[in-house]
């Protein structure tokens, strides 16, 4: 440890010969996602044994040699535990499926200070929370926007975190949501297989790019209930990227209902919205099945719809 960053040393052996760099790192520092890896390679925190900055993560490794990593550590400052409801899908000790409500943040970032899931589970796990987040994320393997409401795994220890990343980093989990779609799409099932990345005028916003120019991403639909001027569906994730559900169905023209970022709404839908005071992206994270990290166990979890998406569908009934 120097300062505010840890430093870790990896010697590459003949194995590693040809291989790209973010994925060799990867490899070597089981407790760093590939995606991290690369941050910290693109924000020249990576370097060779003679202090040389290595700035490509495709650059191809030579072996053997010795490379330096630099991680900068989480501020703990505002990782608090605070003592607030939460609602438990599931829990034993090595994890916790939460039931997250819309407007919950999930972890301390700019602007959400406390008040987030992960300071409630702080409180909840008595601090036994996996590290590999670093302590600005404890326990935090996976992400639902903060106005997405439902299941959401958090680790106890770091093998079942890593566990889980790897069920993650597969696509094997089965994560399936519940939206309330504009429109009727037609077909009225299909899929979506769209790479996504930032957006080029929001760097805020995620949208569909050409592909290697972001990360490919595929999402199965079905509707689940024709609505009026609207359509319940449920999307199937075979990857996890931000914004996907959202993006996704605003591409094929179908935006959800009261998506502030990637949907514009058309009356009477938006009186309706108005009236209700339905004021979120109308996405629920309804199941969640993976393989228990620990025990290999299947689990298979479901939400029912939160009140605002059933009455605002009671509502929109043909």
């Amino acid at each position: 440890m120097l300062g505010d960053e840890e430093i870790l040393t990896v010697t590459l052996a003949d194995g590693g010969v040809g291989v790209r760099l973010d994925r060799a790192l990867a490899e070597a520092l089981p407790s760093l996602s590939r995606e991290r890896i690369k941050t910290l390679i693109k924000g020249g925190r990576v370097a060779d044994v003679g202090g040389a900055i290595l700035w490509d993560p495709s650059a191809k490794t030579s072996a053997p040699t010795t490379i330096e990593v630099r991680v900068p550590v989480a501020a703990p400052a505002h990782n608090v535990a605070q003592d607030m409801d939460v609602v438990v899908a599931y829990e034993d000790e090595h994890l916790i499926v939460v039931d997250k409500p819309a407007g919950m943040v999930v972890h301390p970032a700019a602007g959400n200070l406390d008040g987030t899931m992960v300071n409630a589970l702080l409180h909840h796990c008595a601090g036994q929370l996996s590290g590999i987040g670093g302590v600005a994320r404890p326990g935090i393997v996976h992400r639902i926007d903060k106005d997405t409401s439902g299941l959401i795994v958090a680790a106890k220890h770091d093998k079942a975190h890593e566990g889980l990343a790897k069920q993650f980093a597969a696509h094997s989990i089965d994560r399936r949501y519940l939206a309330i779609a504009t429109g009727r799409p037609m077909p009225a099932a299909g899929t979506v297989d769209a790479a996504l990345g930032r957006s080029s005028t929001n760097r805020k916003k995620m949208a569909v790019v050409a592909e290697g120019r972001g990360k490919r991403a595929i999402t199965h639909y079905r509707t689940v209930e024709p609505l009026k001027g609207a359509t319940l569906v449920e999307c199937r994730l075979e990857t996890g990227r931000t914004h996907q559900v959202r993006v996704h169905m605003a591409h094929i023209g179908h935006p959800l209902v009261g998506d502030p970022v990637y949907g514009r709404q058309r009356r009477p839908l938006s009186d309706i919205l108005k009236t209700r005071n339905f004021v979120r992206q109308a996405l629920h994270a309804a199941h969640l099945g993976f393989i228990h990290p620990v025990t290999g166990n299947e689990i298979a979890l479901d939400s029912e719809l939160p009140a605002d998406m059933r009455e605002l569908i009671d509502e929109l009934r043909v």
